[in-house]
């Protein structure tokens, strides 16, 4: 892929950044099926339905809309759009619209393998009925109903139920509720302004109906690769209708896929009915490892056989490599590595800003990127591993802490992890940020209980991860142990000596009166360089609420300033916040639609050589 080239000087420019260049991957996924699909994106009627009536009415039967919306777009736009304003709408409490449009049944090119037709959601919500021609649909985890608006689910359909022209209704619930997965959108605890954004949901992302196999692999590929020994080992998941003896043929390519198989390698499975995950692995000898400064990447190509020979694709690319918390370093590939590091808010920045904004983080000098509690699409992962880019991703949070939002919390992680296991970019993940959907954290056994059993699960179930339980502060010490592989502070201070005194602090050792609240709750925690110390949020320059200078120049220096601390001392790496402007929070280095830079090149890098002194350390 070529890399744009945006003028990444310090000064505003009118230049024009050239289109970015098409990318291989028409729809939002990580996981490619070469099959025959129909995208459903454009034009749908639209209804607004404010006093949830249509569920009583059987609008999925035939209702007359008057509006028209575009597919995918929030229904904040939507509202809007219907009632001829131009700026978002703002809903108060809670808000019910409904979709419908008609389609073609797809063409199946001649191809006699058993099928059956997959409908796909690349993201909707938070609530989502979908109907076929009247009758109503349960997606593939058996669900009348999906909850959830951040990652894609999908409905199977028999052939038998389409007709030459069909028509699809979906209806999208969504509330303030403080107990589901929220993110920075506002709720009932939690309102607009300041940190808080307006709520952007509904028909967020893509939508597609594509030919799919009876007997086939999911879109989903878990990798876990242990450097030392040329092994990778793949998590398949099978979606079985005929149960059999089949054949999992699994082939490693480079990235072109112009040349024989580097690997290839065959398993046998005997299957039942059903969904089931399968591990295997396969060995690559002599494969280069991945990282930000050589991001080697490898594809693989998966058939399931059946035993009549019929075949179900798909593919993907991935990388070797290995990442560690070990003493006060963070490893990857077993060398110890700083991490240079931006907060990120894509907010409702297009799939193509997202592009310009990743590529100009990466000219920024950084090597590590955290999506702040948000859904991206998931092609950014990809375009990650090809630049060079390390992720740090969350769970969009709740805002309240209750049984049901830790349940509610719990969902959204299960699905985030199933279709962002292949990427090696992805290292780092945190279940909470700033105790948000955790305000008990300190005085609740149930809610640190619940925080050091996701903690286990992905160390166990995802070993190819780091786990941080609550960014910022307020982490959690079982038994003296913290359930946690960073330390990290969220650290704000517009004043260079102030900064200087709240590093020296953190590094001494100090949990209390670093961060706007204690390091470490629980158990009494003792720090003696034992665990990477990451300033996971620092900053904010040009932000009211923090503090700083506005004007450009005089922010680059203060960047400088503050930066050159950090390096000074025994830290593992910082996220400085942060990319771009999004509402109310000025304090962007990156411009959100242009992707040009308002601050040098290399800014954010990183000089620092680790040496590690000892085991001591």
């Amino acid at each position: 892929m070529t890399v744009p080239n945006p003028n990444f000087g310090i000064s505003k420019s009118l230049a024009v950044i050239p289109a970015l260049e098409e990318f291989k991957n028409p729809l939002p996924r990580v996981v490619l099926r070469p099959n025959t699909y129909l995208l459903l994106d454009g034009e749908w009627q639209f209804c607004y339905d404010p006093d949830d009536q249509g569920l009583q009415e059987n609008w999925q039967t035939g209702h007359y809309c008057k509006q028209t919306a575009q597919w995918p777009g929030s229904v904040e736009m939507h509202l809007a759009a219907a009632k001829g304003q131009k700026d978002p709408v703002i809903w108060q409490d809670k808000v019910v619209v409904w979709y419908e449009r008609e389609f073609h049944k797809p063409e199946r090119n001649g191809d006699l393998t058993p099928a059956m037709f997959q409908l796909t959601f690349g993201a909707c919500g938070y609530e989502t009925r979908v109907w076929l021609n009247g009758r109503p649909l349960r997606t593939i985890e058996g669900e009348d109903v999906h909850y959830g608006e951040y990652s894609s689910f999908s409905y199977e359909i028999e052939e038998a139920d389409l007709l030459p022209v069909n028509r699809l209704t979906v209806r999208i619930a969504d509330n303030m509720d403080a107990e589901i997965p929220r993110g920075k959108q506002e709720s009932h605890v939690y309102k607009r302004g300041g940190i808080w954004y307006q709520t952007n949901t509904g028909a967020v992302r893509s939508v597609w109906i594509e030919t799919v196999e009876r007997n086939r692999l999911r879109s989903r590929i878990g990798v876990v690769s242990v450097v030392e020994d040329f092994l990778v080992r793949f998590n398949f998941t099978t979606r079985i209708h005929d149960p059999g003896l089949y054949t999992l043929r699994l082939k490693v390519f480079s990235p072109e896929k112009n040349s024989e198989p580097l690997a290839t390698s065959d398993f046998i499975l005997p299957l039942e009915a059903g969904q089931k995950q399968q591990r295997v692995v396969m060995e690559l000898p002599d494969a280069k490892l991945w990282s930000p400064e050589s991001p080697n990447l490898y594809c693989v190509v998966a058939q399931l056989i059946d035993e009549n020979g019929y075949e179900a694709e798909i593919e993907a690319q991935f990388g070797l490599r290995k990442i560690e918390s070990r003493g006060r370093y963070v490893y990857l590939n077993n060398e110890p590595i700083y991490l240079d590091g931006i907060l990120y808010q894509p907010g409702t920045a297009t799939y193509e800003e997202m592009q310009r904004h990743f590529y100009a983080m990466k000219a920024l000098g950084c090597n590590l990127v955290r999506v702040h509690i948000a859904g991206v699409d998931p092609r950014i992962y990809n375009l990650a591993d090809e630049i060079g880019l390390l992720l740090w991703v969350e769970v969009p949070s709740p805002h309240s802490s209750t049984a049901l939002s830790r349940q509610n919390h719990r969902a959204e992680l299960l699905r985030m992890l199933a279709l962002l296991e292949t990427n090696p970019s992805v290292i780092i993940w945190s279940l909470y940020n700033e105790d948000w959907g955790a305000q008990d954290i300190a005085t609740n056994p149930e809610t640190r209980q619940y925080i050091v059993e996701m903690y286990h699960y992905l160390l166990i179930n995802h070993p190819q991860f780091l786990v941080v339980d609550n960014d910022g502060w307020q982490h959690i010490s079982l038994e003296g142990k913290l359930k946690s592989d960073l330390l990290t502070a969220h650290l704000y201070t517009p004043d260079l000596n102030r900064w200087r005194d709240l590093l020296d602090r953190l590094t001494n050792g100090e949990t209390e009166g670093v961060a706007a609240f204690p390091l470490v709750v629980g158990d009494p925690f003792f720090y003696r360089r034992q665990v990477p110390l990451v300033v996971s949020e620092w900053g904010g320059f040009g932000f009211p609420d923090y503090g700083g200078p506005k004007d450009a120049e005089e922010r680059t220096e203060r960047i400088r300033q503050f930066k050159d601390e950090l390096r000074r001392r025994p830290i593992a790496g910082d996220v400085y916040t942060q990319a771009t402007n999004i509402e109310n929070e000025r304090n962007g280095l990156i411009d959100a639609h242009t992707g040009e830079l308002s601050v040098p090149l290399g800014l954010l890098s990183s000089s620092v050589t680790l040496k590690v002194q000892g085991a001591t350390e």
